[in-house]
C-alpha cells in the first residue's frame, strides 16, 4: 500500500465496521487508521507542540512491513499516525503481539500501544499500554487500575532501546495482565484488572516528556507482524 492509500477513514470510526476508502477490501477487512484531523494527547493537553492524526502521509505499507512516519513541516503541528487491527478490535481477554523498531529516531515522537475499552463509561480509566514512551528514552509498560478515579495503575521500565528489533507481548486474562518482551516476562499486574471489551489501538504521537519535535524533524516505527489471540 503506498503512501496515501490509508486514507478517507472517517466511516463508522471506533468500531469493527470501520474503514478507510483508500484501501482496497482485502487490507481494509484488516486494518483501519485514526482519521485525519483527529487531535493527537499533546494537542489535546494544549502542549506548545501537538499533532493531529494524518494517516494518508504517515502510513503504507512495503517490503513485508507497515510503515509509521510522523514528521513536522518546517511549523505547525506533528502530523501523527494511529492504526488499528479490524480483528481485535471489541475482544474481552486476549493476547496481542506485534514486532517492531524505530528505524529513525528523533526527539519529541513516542508510542502508546493500548488497550482501550470501547465504552469508556463501563470501564473509566481502563487503560494497557505498551510499549509506551518517548522514542529516545526507555520502554514501559503501565496497567491502570480499573475505574481508578486518581490515576493508580502498575507501572514497569524495561532496560531496552526502541532502535533495535523487539518482540512485545500482552496477555490479558480474568484477573491478570502480563507484559513480555522478546519472550522475558517485564511485568505483571493483579490489581483491578480491567474486564469489558476493548480495542488495540498502535498509537504513536506528540511526545508528553522532554523537547518537543523540532522544525522539518521527522521518526520512523517499522513493524513487521501483528498478531492476535481471543481468550476462551
Amino acid at each position: 500500500m503506498p503512501e496515501g492509500a490509508f486514507s478517507d477513514c472517517k466511516h463508522h470510526v471506533d468500531t469493527p465496521a470501520a474503514y478507510c476508502g483508500g484501501l482496497p477490501t482485502a487490507v481494509a477487512t484488516n486494518w483501519w487508521a485514526y482519521p485525519a484531523g483527529w487531535p493527537d494527547t499533546a494537542t489535546q493537553r494544549h502542549y506548545a507542540v501537538g499533532g493531529y492524526y494524518d494517516p494518508a502521509t504517515t502510513l503504507w505499507i512495503s517490503g513485508g512491513q507497515l510503515h509509521i512516519r510522523m514528521w513536522r513541516g518546517a511549523t505547525g503541528p506533528v502530523h501523527s499516525a494511529t492504526i488499528v487491527p479490524k480483528r481485535l478490535m471489541g475482544l474481552r481477554y486476549g493476547a496481542y503481539e506485534e514486532r517492531w523498531r524505530v528505524s529513525h529516531i528523533a526527539a519529541g515522537y513516542k508510542s502508546a500501544h493500548l488497550l482501550s475499552p470501547t465504552d469508556n463509561n463501563r470501564c473509566p480509566n481502563c487503560e494497557v499500554d505498551f510499549p509506551e514512551g518517548e522514542w529516545t528514552g526507555g520502554i514501559y509498560a503501565y496497567a491502570h487500575h480499573m475505574n481508578a478515579a486518581d490515576g493508580e495503575q502498575d507501572g514497569f521500565g524495561i532496560r531496552a532501546t526502541w532502535g533495535q528489533w523487539h518482540t512485545s507481548r500482552i496477555e490479558w486474562t480474568p484477573g491478570d495482565l502480563r507484559f513480555y518482551l522478546d519472550g522475558r516476562l517485564v511485568g505483571e499486574s493483579r490489581t483491578a484488572v480491567p474486564d469489558t471489551p476493548a480495542d488495540w489501538d498502535i498509537q504513536n504521537e506528540t511526545a508528553l516528556n522532554g523537547r518537543s519535535p523540532a522544525p522539518s524533524s521527522w521518526a520512523q516505527m517499522d513493524i513487521a507482524r501483528v498478531r492476535g489471540w481471543s481468550w476462551g
